[in-house]
């Protein structure tokens, strides 16, 4: 590539990057990660844009910057209209731009739909591997059967291949077979089961994954089931503030998960205080912080950071380079404004 060209990765060239990747995805957010909690990074908070007449829909800026190996800043811009499902299209779409940290010119610009359902489920899956580590994972529970959670059963059968049975709940029937029919294709796949409700996922499964697109809380509390149990709270608004309350909580970012009326946020609320937060993930990986905490269930609940989709599209924009993938394109930027005008611009009628 020229110094003043970006470089354009359309949606089917970032999944064949990515594909059979999982170990190298895990490698980069765990790195991001890391250099996030040693204060290599810098992130700002999320902004929403929400519109007046249309409550669920929503586009989320993304901005920030990450050091470590990477050393690149960027934004991703993620919509998430669940409507789009009722018109055969993807509920969420995305795109992110690189730029570079040192000019801070756009390096790339990927599809980031992709990018984003991975780092969440490299995220949920890495934080299986510490949370859940010397437990039973040979069953898990999946709440939410759309891509999201199928990226996470992708992630956590590649971080914990001793996994041989799903149990799978949705509010539609037809999209937990759906999902059922996907995971299943392939030498080695899990057994699947169906639950009739999330409380059956619960009681079934000592590691359960949600990913729903749930407004507000919808269980009040947890029933009885296999103890210590392990819950990637990937959508953040399932739980009610009781249960949170009374879980072991680990967090990506405390500042940025006590916000837009997540569950934790709801608790802060309720408590008054985040003391109910005893680490991030970050804490764990560095050994500032044991595993797992006095209480019989643990709760992940990552407010998804963007540094780790700076990760994964880092990862992605160098191999892209590396094997000649994309569509680089120049001409973009104006002229310098004291540069000489062409002779063209000179002409007079």
């Amino acid at each position: 590539m020229e110094l003043n060209e970006i470089l354009l990765l359309r949606g089917g060239e970032v999944a064949a990057l990515l594909e059979g990747r999982e170990r190298e995805v895990m490698d980069a957010v765990e790195a991001a990660y890391r250099a996030h909690g040693a204060g290599d990074s810098a992130l700002p908070h999320s902004t929403f844009l929400r519109f007046p007449h249309d409550a669920g829909s929503r586009i989320i800026a993304l901005p920030a910057f990450l050091g470590g190996g990477v050393r690149l800043a960027g934004m991703k811009w993620i919509a998430s209209f669940p409507r789009n499902l009722d018109a055969g299209l993807e509920r969420a779409s995305a795109t992110l731009i690189l730029n570079s940290a040192d000019t801070g010119r756009p390096l790339a610009i990927l599809e980031a739909s992709l990018v984003s359902a991975r780092r969440t489920a490299a995220s949920a899956a890495l934080a299986a591997v510490h949370l859940h580590a010397g437990l039973d994972a040979s069953r898990v529970g999946i709440v939410g059967c759309g891509p999201i959670s199928l990226e996470i059963v992708r992630f956590l059968r590649a971080a914990l291949p001793e996994i041989r049975e799903l149990v799978l709940f949705d509010l539609s029937p037809g999209r937990a077979r759906a999902f059922a029919e996907t995971v299943s294709r392939g030498e080695g796949a899990p057994r699947v089961t169906f639950a009739a409700s999330t409380d059956e996922v619960l009681a079934a499964a000592a590691l359960v994954s949600f990913a729903t697109t749930a407004p507000v809380p919808h269980v009040s509390a947890l029933p009885a089931g296999p103890r210590p149990q392990t819950i990637l709270h990937v959508s953040l608004r399932d739980l009610s503030a009781g249960v949170i309350l009374g879980a072991d909580n680990v967090v990506d970012d405390v500042d940025h998960v006590c916000r837009a009326a997540t569950s934790i946020h709801l608790a802060e609320q309720a408590s008054g205080n985040r003391d109910f937060v005893r680490c991030t993930l970050a804490d764990v990986l560095d050994g500032r912080a044991p595993a797992r905490g006095p209480h019989d269930v643990a709760v992940f609940s990552p407010f998804g950071l963007g540094v780790l989709d700076l990760a994964v599209a880092h990862l992605v924009w160098e191999r892209a380079r590396a094997e000649g993938v994309g569509t680089p394109f120049g001409g973009f930027f104006p002229a310098p404004w004291n540069a000489e005008p062409a002779a063209s611009t000179l002409a007079t009628v």
